[in-house]
């Protein structure tokens, strides 16, 4: 998990480029995490949770991303996840398809949770 979070961020400021080198600084001020570290973590929580009943698993991992995700709104989630996870009801009704520009944007205050 901690390899997929360091990747993650890593990662995070090519994201959208094809970007082939494999010499560049590890860390820089563009790299943050994104959607997918808080996934991560809260698909951990939910494996915390379960324990070794796994018939919890599925429920537990529906729970912990939208919680979790709620929390982190901004980044970078495509717009049908984006709709699911703030549906009471779990059903998500977006009609458009995700869009990159949009994603990316949406990024530059992950690391501001949703606070009340």
């Amino acid at each position: 998990m901690l390899g997929a979070i360091i990747g993650d961020i890593v990662g995070s400021r090519f994201e959208w480029d094809n970007i082939k080198i494999k010499e560049f600084d590890f860390l820089t001020f563009r790299c943050e995490f994104t959607d997918d570290s808080v996934m991560t973590l809260a698909i951990a929580g939910a494996i915390l949770e379960a324990g070794n009943n796994y018939d919890k698993l599925s429920g537990l991992a529906v729970k912990y991303m939208r919680e979790v995700g709620r929390s982190y709104p901004n980044c970078g989630y495509g717009g049908m996840f984006r709709q699911w996870k703030i549906a009471s009801d779990g059903v998500c009704r977006a009609e458009t398809p995700d869009d990159a520009g949009a994603e990316k944007s949406d990024r530059c205050n992950c690391g501001r949770p949703n606070r009340p």
